[in-house]
């Protein structure tokens, strides 16, 4: 008797399972992995599928939040596109995030390289970097609010003192921005440094000590070494904070309230505006789906260059 023959003997002589247990089990195990999904399922499909849907059929609707919605097709597109205040509110958001995701990136990353040798004392700054992360971003604007004050602030102070012309932070058209692009930075600060912190510990000390020993300078081994090591974690912060800046608006609401400046708008402000104070559901429901497109196709773009200077360690 040859090989495969007697493997197919062996084979046949295991009893089958019958297929109606089979199939009840796999029911069975269907049915309880529904039931232990369905709270997440319900809660994705109300507060997450069902809001998205009836944003984008208002997209292509005239309405004002009373009586029924009628077919207005690409009409809302078309009066965004000419409308000039969106246009000057789209330029503040990029200046915004051009200021702000460049700025925390870069000082949380020094921030955590001063940290790694800041011995027993880590902790404690940590713990006053992060503090700003778990403040309401309502109460962090108040405090703002009083340090731009032109006369009381203490920071036009301090510049004063030593022959530095305070400017008016939320008065001056060219300051406004920069002004929230600085709260911004200071209260994300925090959640970046940690991050790049876990980054810079995963980084293996061979791997420094093998630079060294080929006689890199402190320069060449933080720009060669250091940060291709931890270009995962800048990929993903860099993707989350501009996520995160093209949807600013606490600051300018607490800021300027429902009366700010074509200098101060952002184009989340236009659509809380356009939906909730002109009652215009519709054009702000078009400019709520055009800002997702664009971070889809930002973050898709980034997606598609982390192949040319993203590093994984194998």
């Amino acid at each position: 008797m040859s090989l495969d023959t007697q493997i197919r003997a062996s084979v046949d002589a295991v009893p089958a399972q019958p297929r109606r247990k089979v199939s009840r089990r796999r029911r069975k195990d269907t049915i309880a992995a529904l039931v232990f999904l369905s709270p997440q399922l319900l809660g994705l499909i109300v507060f997450m599928i069902g809001p998205l849907g009836f944003a984008l059929y208002l997209a292509f609707s005239h309405w004002d939040g009373f009586g029924a919605a009628t077919f207005a097709g690409l009409s809302n597109f078309t009066e965004l596109f000419e409308n000039p205040r969106i246009q000057r509110s789209a330029i503040n958001t990029v200046w915004f995030t051009v200021l702000q995701v460049p700025g925390v990136m870069i000082t949380a990353f020094l921030f955590a390289l001063f940290m790694q040798k800041a011995g027993r004392m880590t902790n404690v700054y940590r713990l006053g970097f992060v503090a700003p992360v778990v403040t309401s971003s309502v109460a962090v604007a108040t405090i703002w609010l009083y340090l731009f004050n032109p006369e009381i602030s203490p920071i036009n102070s301090a510049l004063r003192s030593i022959g530095i012309p305070a400017p008016n932070w939320l008065q001056d058209p060219s300051f406004i921005i920069p002004s929230f692009a600085v709260v911004a930075i200071w209260q994300g600060l925090g959640y970046q440094l940690v991050m790049f912190m876990a980054g810079l510990q995963s980084i293996g000390a061979s791997y420094l000590e093998a630079a060294e020993l080929d006689g890199c300078s402190a320069w060449q081994k933080l720009w060669h070494v250091t940060v291709p090591l931890i270009s995962p974690t800048i990929l993903f912060l860099s993707i989350t904070s501009i996520i995160g800046s093209f949807q600013v608006f606490d600051y300018i609401y607490v800021f300027m309230d429902s009366s700010a400046p074509d200098e101060a708008r952002t184009i989340v402000y236009e659509i809380v505006q356009m939906a909730f104070r002109e009652f215009n559901f519709g054009a702000a429901s078009a400019l709520a789906f055009l800002l997702f497109l664009v971070l889809l196709g930002v973050t898709g773009l980034q997606m598609a260059a982390q192949k040319r200077w993203v590093h994984y360690a194998e």
